[in-house]
């Protein structure tokens, strides 16, 4: 879990004194590196997987004890900052609903392999993701990584306001429609949180593009089931503002 990287960094930049009331901790990537040389294995030394915290129960254990979580707000460049910042996935326990695809004939090869592109192209293919955000002009359009627009965006996070630039965003699959472009984030196995940057960042990315609505989507596969939760974030400038708008629950025969 890197805590021993960590508890280097805090303390060679006197981080458990910083005031996180007052204002987010900006540390880089050359820091990071600067702390960690003496360590000897890969995961205590190499940035990008001291600095992936997907999940609550990823941050070090310093991150949890100060109630801490890092932001990426520009490349080499991250903030450490104090509040919640992650969203729950909830447990969707009613019964899955029993959906017949649209289509006239079997994929054979939906079934070979595991992964969440897999699962998340075959609910495509078949309109389940459709059906579930009753929107059947939605077409896929995005995918893959890119960076935030060179000018950045802005955003609150409780009452600090941070600004982000040419940051690298992943979206698993993006969808556009006549009225929408829906953004998914999408998960091969139950978790039970996700950060919520990895549906709060793409959705200022695109907002800068496109007129349309822009709603995050999170996807998962459980079992031979296919699961969906609709979020929306009241305030595009607020980080924390995300609110669950429903669920969803398939089993494809």
């Amino acid at each position: 879990m890197h805590d021993n990287a960590w508890e280097e960094i805090f303390k060679k930049y006197n981080i458990d004194e910083h005031n996180f009331d007052e204002q987010p901790f900006i540390i880089t990537a050359e820091q990071i590196k600067s702390a960690t040389y003496q360590f000897k294995t890969t995961g205590e030394r190499e940035v990008r997987i001291l600095c992936k915290q997907d999940r609550r129960e990823d941050r070090p254990e310093i991150f949890k004890k100060h109630g801490l979580f890092l932001l990426p707000i520009q490349n080499g460049k991250y903030a450490i900052v104090k509040g919640e910042g992650y969203v729950d996935i909830p447990e969707i326990k009613q019964e899955a609903i029993e959906y017949k695809p649209k289509l006239d004939f079997v994929l054979d090869t939906s079934k070979i392999g595991n992964s969440e592109m897999q699962h998340l192209d075959f609910a495509y293919a078949t309109s389940v993701i459709r059906t579930f955000l009753d929107d059947p002009s939605l077409v896929l359009t995005i995918r893959g990584r890119k960076r935030t627009p060179k000018k950045g965006f802005s955003f609150f996070v409780g009452k600090h306001r941070l600004k982000v630039k040419s940051v690298q965003t992943e979206v698993d699959a993006g969808y556009e429609g006549r009225n929408k472009v829906v953004l998914i984030e999408a998960k091969r196995e139950k978790v039970n949180n996700v950060i919520i940057r990895q549906l709060f960042y793409p959705l200022k990315q695109w907002s800068e593009y496109t007129k349309k609505e822009v709603v995050p989507l999170f996807f998962e596969k459980e079992g031979d089931c296919y699961l969906f939760c609709l979020f929306k974030f009241e305030d595009i400038n607020d980080y924390n503002s995300i609110k669950l708008v429903k669920t969803g629950k398939y089993r494809i025969i």
